[in-house]
This record gives structure tokens, C-alpha cells and sequence, in this order.
């Protein structure tokens, strides 16, 4: 960070206006993070996506190779009903054995989401999103036939079901709440009986919270909360910090009296400009995705809510918008960029961003609620801070949160009181190149009433103050996987 960041540094102590040269606040380089693979982490809140190789938009195979180093614990699947039975009774796994347990050997554990429609009933609905429920009783007896065997094959390597994906978002009334519910109670009924101890996931929302009022209170009335266990919900808010969506989501969910977990079920920023999909029509680089999917991230953490990362690699669709007839090519929300033939070009900086998170933010740090601290910065500045079980060794993650961020990576020198900062040894930690970088010991004070530090370069990205224990250091880049 320093190097490029402080080049472009502006406002000493966030107070003075005059550009402040490199040479007058750079701070010496310590080394760089030393990564996790998933194998390496017992567990944490992390999840990315795997979504779309049901329709073979991206191939699994590509980009395998990559997927325990990034680190994180879970990888979220569709188990796609067309692709395993186009013929009526036949069920091929192969496609989809060989990536559960190649996730599971890499030390990720899989959750898989039932869906989408299948053409070859009448009734069956269509493949992709906004394509329908299954409808008919042919197609929903063929439905509830597929979903046993699924959960049949894979309840001893599988722990978590998610039923459909954004079923609010059918503008076109093929998926009305009550045939959602409908859906859901006979797939749950299934996974229950075939696995008792199976975690359900509910609605893969898309935004509407009117449908999922209407969903709990539809299973309300049938007694049948007992169903539910995770709802997943989704967002790509131009500003990544605003988890309005989450909050408002658990307000409900607390009114209907049973503890039902609201994880994050899909976010994540395009690289380039892209005209479909979420977050179109705006000026994405690789820089920016990495810093907005950090700060979402982040965010996520801050919260106590789980998240899963959109996604691994650039998918390419192959149908058209429904409404506009629009050619649906790339969607640019991988962290692994894509050639032509779907094979991997390269690992785009948000790979190594969400890397660098996935490593220091593991269950075995907890949040610290209500984390005090002051700034002398202009700006808002958003700020949590963790503790590691074992020991109370801290982590403080910081950033500029009061716009989305932008191509710039210029900083300003900030100077921070905490409250509750308890330090022997603080570094610094830029999450987007996962350099690490020595704090001097003119920079801060620690005592009774906690730490302050002087100059700390802040930006519009989270750079981490940490206890050096936290963390794993190597004097070199690692090499891509």
C-alpha cells in the first residue's frame, strides 16, 4: 500500500490540506502476509461462489486449482435439476460428484442449492433464473423424486440445503409466494427426513422483504418454522458498506420467535464496466472490485453475518434477456479472470484481496462490540475491532466508508485514539496487496485509556492495525497457485 498509496497522500493527521510527500511519511515494509489455504483453517464465516456450472457458464475444472488457496471454508453450489436428469428417471452425478469432492478434499465444504426448472416435464419450468417453479404434478412429483436422490447421494458429504434461487425476482409471476412456499415445504420435508440434522436455507432473496414476510408467515400458519434454519439473502449496493438489506431482513426474522440464522447468500462487484447484471452501466476496474469487495466483506464482519463472495471466475451465459432480447455474454463478478474457451487467464487483485481477508478473519477472532475510538479525520471513517481467543491480541480494521471507493488509491494521514486498544507490538496491514508494515514506536502510545496513533495512512480501502502474533509473515510475494 504505502509505496503507490502514499505517493497520492493528502491531509496530515486528516487536518492539513498540503500533499505530503513520500519521503517525509513512509513506513518501513515488514514483509508480506502468509496465506491459508482452506485446509489450514479449521473454520471461519467465508463462503465463495460457485454458482452457473449447472448451465456451464463457468467449468469447475478450470479453475479448481485455485480454490483451496483462496481460503475460504465453503463454496456455494447449484445442483442443477436439468443437468442431472435430461432423461426422465435418469440421474447423472458424474459432473457433480467429481466437484463435491474435489471441494472437500481441498478442505472446502459445499452447500448446494436445489434448482432451477427442467424443460423435459411440462410444467418443469426453465433453467435459468426468472424461468419458473416447476408447476405441474408431473413436474413437481419429478422435482420431489430428483431432490431425494440429490439429498440421498450426497447427506454424507453435504450439511446444508438452499432451496431455489431468487424466487422474488420473477417479474413474470411464474414463482407467486404461495407456490415458493409450496415448493419449499415439500423439498424441506424431504431433506428432514433424509437428514435430520441438515441446516435448510430459505429464499436466496434477491431484495423483496414483502416475500419473505409472506414466506414465514405462510409456514407460520402451517407450524412449520421448524423448516427453516438460514435465510439467504443478496446485494450489490453501488455503496458496498450499506447493509440495510441485512438489518431490516433480521428485524423480521426476529418477529416470528425462532432463531433463524440471516447469512449474505451472494455479493460481489463486477471488474470492468459491464451492461447487464448488478451494478451495470458503471466504471469498474480491477482495483475498484477489489477494494469494494473488501469493504463488503468487511462489512459483513463488522455485523456478525456470514457471507458468501460473487464469485470465483467471469461467467459466460449463453441465452438472452427475456425482456430486452439483449445477448447475455460475460458477467465480469469473477475473482479469476476468463479467455475465450472459459479456461483461466489469470487471478485478478480481488483474488489476492479477499486472500488476505480470508486468512487473519477466522472464527478464532471474535468482534469486540462497541469498539470506541475517535479520528481527526474529515472523513467518516468506518471501524471494527476483533480479538483473537486465545490471547486478547487485537485487530482493528479501518477504512474511508463514506462513498464507494474509486480508482485512486491516495491516502490521508489520520491520527486514531481506541478506547479499548490494547497493543504490544502493532503492525500495519494493507488487505489489498497484503503487505505488512512496521508501526514505530513514535507512532503510538498505549495506556490505561488505551492506544493512540499518530499519521496512520487511511484510504478508501480497510488497512488492519494488528498485534504482529496475529499474524504469518514471508519476505516474498507468494507465487499464484
Amino acid at each position: 500500500m504505502i509505496a503507490s498509496l502514499l505517493g497520492f497522500a493528502i491531509g496530515i493527521s486528516g487536518l492539513l490540506a498540503a500533499t505530503v510527500p513520500v519521503s517525509d511519511i513512509e513506513l518501513p515494509v515488514l514483509g508480506k502476509l502468509k496465506t491459508r489455504s482452506a485446509h489450514e483453517i479449521t473454520s471461519s464465516p467465508w463462503s465463495i461462489g460457485g454458482e452457473t456450472i449447472d448451465r456451464d457458464f463457468t467449468v469447475y475444472e478450470n479453475y479448481k486449482q485455485y480454490l483451496g488457496p483462496l481460503g475460504a471454508k465453503a463454496i456455494r453450489l447449484q445442483a442443477g435439476w436439468a443437468k442431472c436428469e435430461r432423461q426422465r428417471g435418469v440421474y447423472d452425478w458424474a459432473w457433480l460428484d467429481v466437484i463435491v469432492d474435489d471441494a472437500i478434499a481441498q478442505g472446502v465444504r459445499p452447500w448446494l442449492e436445489l434448482g432451477y426448472g427442467n424443460p423435459i416435464y411440462p410444467g418443469g419450468g426453465d433453467t435459468g433464473l426468472g424461468g419458473g417453479l416447476p408447476s405441474s404434478p408431473e413436474a413437481l412429483a419429478a422435482w420431489e423424486r430428483w431432490s431425494k436422490a440429490l439429498v440421498a447421494r450426497y447427506k454424507d458429504r453435504v450439511q446444508e440445503w438452499e432451496i431455489w434461487n431468487e424466487p422474488d425476482l420473477n417479474s413474470n409471476g411464474l414463482a407467486p409466494v404461495s407456490a415458493y412456499l409450496d415448493l419449499y415445504v415439500r423439498s424441506a420435508m424431504v431433506i428432514r427426513a433424509l437428514q435430520p440434522q441438515g441446516r435448510i436455507i430459505a429464499l436466496s432473496l434477491s431484495s423483496q422483504l414483502d416475500y419473505a414476510d409472506q414466506f414465514l408467515a405462510g409456514l407460520k400458519a402451517q407450524g412449520r418454522l421448524d423448516l427453516v434454519d438460514i435465510i439467504t439473502i443478496h446485494g450489490y449496493p453501488r455503496q458496498p458498506d450499506n447493509l440495510d438489506n441485512i438489518d431490516r431482513l433480521k428485524t423480521l426474522v426476529a418477529a416470528y420467535g425462532r432463531a433463524i440464522e440471516v447469512r449474505q447468500g451472494e455479493t460481489g462487484a463486477p471488474s470492468r464496466n459491464q451492461k447487464q447484471f448488478a451494478l451495470r452501466n458503471l466504471s469498474f476496474t480491477e482495483n475498484i472490485q477489489a477494494k469494494w469487495n473488501l469493504r463488503r466483506l468487511m462489512a459483513h464482519r463488522a455485523k456478525d453475518v456470514p457471507c458468501n463472495l460473487f464469485t470465483m471466475a467471469d461467467m459466460h451465459y449463453n441465452h438472452y434477456h427475456r425482456e430486452s432480447g439483449d445477448a447475455l455474454r460475460m458477467n465480469y463478478k469473477g475473482l479469476l479472470a476468463t479467455n475465450p474457451d472459459k479456461t483461466i487467464a489469470y487471478a485478478k487483485p480481488a483474488y489476492y484481496a479477499a486472500r488476505h481477508v480470508f486468512t487473519i478473519f477466522d472464527d478464532t477472532l471474535r468482534r469486540l462490540p462497541d469498539y470506541a475510538f475517535t479520528s481527526t479525520a474529515l472523513r467518516a471513517v468506518a471501524l471494527s475491532g476483533y480479538a483473537r481467543e486465545m490471547d486478547g491480541a487485537q485487530v482493528v480494521a479501518l477504512w474511508f466508508g463514506d462513498a464507494p471507493p474509486a480508482e485512486s488509491n491516495g491516502v490521508s494521514l489520520v491520527d486514531i485514539t481506541l478506547a479499548n486498544g490494547r497493543f504490544t507490538e502493532p503492525v500495519l496491514v494493507d488487505l489489498l496487496t497484503g503487505k505488512v508494515y512496521v508501526l514505530p514506536k513514535d507512532r503510538w502510545t498505549s495506556s490505561g485509556n488505551g492506544t493512540v496513533f499518530s499519521g496512520v495512512p487511511v484510504y478508501d480501502a480497510p488497512v488492519l492495525i494488528a498485534e504482529k502474533s496475529v499474524l504469518s509473515l514471508e519476505p516474498e510475494m507468494q507465487e499464484i497457485p
